[in-house]
């Protein structure tokens, strides 16, 4: 099947289309969290969350699929990282109500409302970005916002950095705990176990990718910008 957009305004049509899906998701996805972690209690409503996170990351990866093959620059991790995603928010959705789940629950909630604030911070910032760079001719219309950091953000967004940072030794504590989980006396869950690795996959995953888009850039920048910036 054919996923090629002929038209030009087609493309940017989509594109923003996808944008808008984006920033509305995580809105929805940030009230939700907020409201599973400091108000509801309810095994239900974790389901429904992790259902619209499970549905969000395949719709994320579909769209980005088809804006891969009419222009738009996403490469490498960032496009597995949401195969990935996919997988661990199945896993999280049957995962079964029980002792082990509650001990969990909390911290991941907590995790989920830190991520979605991250991620609006990152669409609020790069949009702005992504439109400076056009004008000066530096980046391509078909360009996207991207929960990661790229080369393209060192000017004006390196302050993200330490969120991202954050974010990603968050993964690597969820991970820690649910390895200590696995050993609990009432574990009797696979997917205590495998969500612990499909998290440690995930912040080295994103943890390589960032120090690698940074200290590639460091290396690529002139004595003169580099004396600049101290």
């Amino acid at each position: 099947m054919s996923v090629s957009l002929l038209k030009k305004q087609e493309r940017f049509k989509y594109k923003d289309d996808y944008e808008k899906f984006k920033f509305i998701c995580t809105i929805i996805m940030l009230i939700f969290s907020f409201a599973n972690r400091f108000v509801l209690e309810a095994r239900f409503s974790d389901a429904l969350y992790h259902f619209l996170l499970l549905w969000y990351y395949c719709t994320v990866t579909i769209r980005e699929t088809i804006l891969r093959h009419n222009g738009s620059r996403i490469r490498g991790w960032w496009v597995f990282h949401h195969y990935i995603s996919c997988v661990l928010s199945g896993v999280l959705l049957i995962w079964p109500d029980g002792p082990v789940y509650q001990l969990f629950r909390n911290q991941f909630m907590t995790f989920s409302l830190y991520l979605s604030l991250v991620q609006l911070l990152q669409y609020y910032y790069q949009r702005g970005c992504l439109y400076r760079l056009r004008a000066l001719g530096e980046r391509g219309n078909m360009d996207i916002t991207v929960e990661g950091f790229q080369t393209w953000m060192w000017r004006g967004l390196t302050f993200l950095l330490p969120f991202l940072f954050f974010g990603h030794f968050f993964q690597l504590y969820n991970a820690y705990t649910l390895y200590q989980l696995s050993f609990h006396n009432d574990c009797v869950e696979w997917q205590v176990p495998v969500s612990g690795l499909i998290f440690f996959v995930l912040f080295a995953g994103n943890f390589v990718t960032t120090v690698i888009v940074v200290l590639n850039k460091i290396n690529q920048q002139s004595p003169k910008e580099k004396t600049k910036e101290l």
